[in-house]
């Protein structure tokens, strides 16, 4: 979807086989532009079934519990709800959803949903146990999230016909279908659409391990010389997001193959990543600069989050929705009723002495006590 990407799905309907790749990889980072082979060669990194698919060992297990069940009782499963950060795979879930049902995925996302008479379109359309996957459904319109409603519980909707003291409403029968919904902000969603949802899974960030076998497997299919080292090297810098692991991935292929002999180890890793302003722990250009402008120009903080975007020349809306989320998960950054404040450890990552009333700052002790 960070990379906040997962708004850019086209409406439309296509057979769940036609859709491969990772977890975490997203239409939306295809350029129109694009070579048609790097185009093929980036959406075949989608898992193609829950086997592929690396990480979230919970909810894959709950999820097969929840298809399986489905396909012995030859009913649609109950509705799916995937919340969690962006780029952690959860378009990929919906399709593999789709492809484990041997049924077609129609995508579409909550902001092309204006109106109601666009939702009952799609619905009308719909063939039995068919998957509809709505993205960012937190923010589909009002008119359209309540004949959502009656849609999941019924598999009905009632078209209203005419206006003013004549208008009727006419029941229309929808057949029984699928809506995986997926969702960057659970908070967004309002009662009764989230209490519709039978399954609701929440993603969790990938540990560095699970970041390696993603990185590996998309380097296989994309055909790169990656090494042990490499993978572990791109892995640690990917803040614990698929999406990202890939886009650096691809990156640091770029450097190998115009700089070096095409073979991706750490040494590579390290010389491309550097070049693409991605430090160690992960921070890009726009992390340091928060962290430089909070440290250097107001001493740490506390700092209102308008005037700390103003030192660094970005909307707020970019610090506090692209950057904060990991600089505090980091644990860089504090979040406090006066402002921002920079950790201890934000102070050390800049190479300066964090002060003793610093977040996290330790008093030194002799001899290693």
């Amino acid at each position: 979807m960070d990379d906040h990407l997962d708004n850019d799905h086209p409406s439309g309907d296509f057979p769940s086989g036609d859709f491969p790749g990772p977890g975490g990889e997203d239409w939306s980072e295809l350029s129109p532009l694009a070579a048609p082979a790097e185009r093929d060669d980036e959406v075949s990194l989608r898992p193609r079934d829950l086997g592929e698919f690396v990480g979230q060992p919970r909810v894959r297990e709950q999820l097969q519990l929840v298809l399986q069940g489905a396909l012995r009782r030859g009913s649609p499963p109950d509705h799916v709800l995937l919340s969690g950060p962006p780029g952690l795979g959860k378009t990929s879930l919906a399709m593999i959803i789709a492809a484990e049902l041997g049924r077609p995925i129609r995508i579409t996302s909550g902001p092309a949903l204006e109106r109601a008479g666009d939702l009952a379109a799609m619905l009308s359309n719909l063939v039995e146990g068919e998957v509809m996957f709505i993205d960012e459904i937190h923010r589909i319109a009002r008119p359209a999230e309540e004949m959502l409603y009656l849609a999941m519980e019924d598999f009905r909707v009632d078209v209203v016909v005419g206006k003013g003291p004549g208008a009727t409403s006419i029941p229309l029968e929808i057949a029984p279908f699928t809506l995986v919904g997926a969702t960057t902000r659970s908070g967004s969603l309002t009662g009764p659409l989230r209490d519709r949802f039978g399954f609701t899974a929440h993603m969790e960030f990938y540990v560095p391990e699970d970041l390696e076998l993603v990185i590996t497997r998309s380097a296989r299919i994309l055909g790169i010389d990656l090494r042990p080292d490499g993978a572990h090297e791109i892995a640690g810098r990917s803040r614990g997001t698929p999406r990202i692991a890939n886009r650096l991935l691809r990156r640091v292929r770029d450097y190998a193959e115009v700089r070096a002999d095409g073979a991706v180890d750490r040494a590579i890793a390290q010389a491309a990543l550097k070049v693409y302003d991605v430090d160690d722990l992960g921070l890009d250009r726009l992390d340091r600069a928060v962290l430089s402008a909070l440290v250097r120009s107001f001493g740490g903080g506390p700092v209102g989050v308008a005037t700390l975007a103003v030192a660094v020349g970005e909307e707020a809306t970019t610090v506090e929705e692209v950057c904060e989320p990991y600089l505090v998960r980091a644990g860089m950054l504090a979040r406090t009723p006066r402002g921002r404040v920079a950790t201890a450890l934000a102070w050390s990552h800049l190479g300066l002495t964090a002060p003793t009333d610093a977040p996290g700052w330790a008093a030194p002790t002799l001899f290693g006590e």
